[in-house]
């Protein structure tokens, strides 16, 4: 079952090798608590063998997966509209767009049935406390992207539909996922979207509008990958 198959991914990820001085890697998975939400969550929405398309964003950050294992989900949209109770209490932003997504496309159980949210490195980084994504140092990227090429198809023979991705960051994820791609051939075609944490925080006054985008273009990958 595809549950089980992404338990033991995210159960057995090892620590990046040579992350220069100064980042620090966050692993929620080697935490009892953060892995039995983990459970509970891909065993309510992934306990079949159906293919998926998938949706890759940077890397987690510390109030969604970094605390609670999901990507793109903290604790109150765990509890609210995945019905999985937690004693956990943050807010992200790109959780918060992401669920506005998902409840107009039919809520979670519909939503999930069909895509898989991760990350391009499913482990995040911090430094001096504050989230990092992979590209903002030029040192860090270089030393993540083997562990991106490696996890990114391990992901993908979990039971990912390889005709279309669909990459969270248009911007240098994007770049640095079509780069991958032309040297490993994951996927036939990457679809980019704007990042939901750019969509809140700078874009928000469009935020219908950006909805309609996400909505409309995960509709159109969706068909063609069934």
């Amino acid at each position: 079952m595809l549950d089980k198959r992404i338990i033991d991914f995210l159960s057995k990820l090892p620590l990046p090798k040579g992350i220069p001085a100064g980042v620090e890697v966050m692993h929620p998975y080697t935490d009892t608590g953060v892995m039995r939400l983990v459970r509970d969550f891909y065993t309510k929405f992934y306990h079949d063998n159906e293919v998926r398309t998938g949706l890759f964003g940077i890397n987690p950050g510390r109030h969604g997966a970094g605390l609670t294992g999901i990507p793109f989900t903290d604790p109150k949209r765990l509890r609210d509209h995945c019905g999985i109770d937690n004693i956990l209490s943050s807010h992200e932003p790109s959780s918060e767009f992401v669920y506005m997504v998902i409840d107009r496309m039919g809520g979670p159980a519909e939503f999930y049935k069909r895509f898989f949210i991760s990350s391009l490195s499913p482990l995040g980084f911090t430094a001096e406390g504050k989230n990092l994504n992979y590209y903002d140092r030029p040192d860090l990227q270089k030393a993540i992207e083997p562990y991106i090429a490696i996890t990114l198809e391990q992901q993908i023979q979990l039971g990912l539909h390889t005709q279309t991705a669909v990459i969270l960051g248009a911007g240098k994820n994007l770049k640095f996922i079509e780069r991958l791609n032309e040297q490993k051939s994951y996927f036939g075609r990457i679809v980019g979207l704007p990042h939901p944490r750019f969509i809140i925080q700078y874009k928000r006054r469009f935020l219908d509008d950006y909805l309609d985008i996400w909505v409309r273009t995960l509709e159109d990958v969706g068909s063609q990958n069934m």
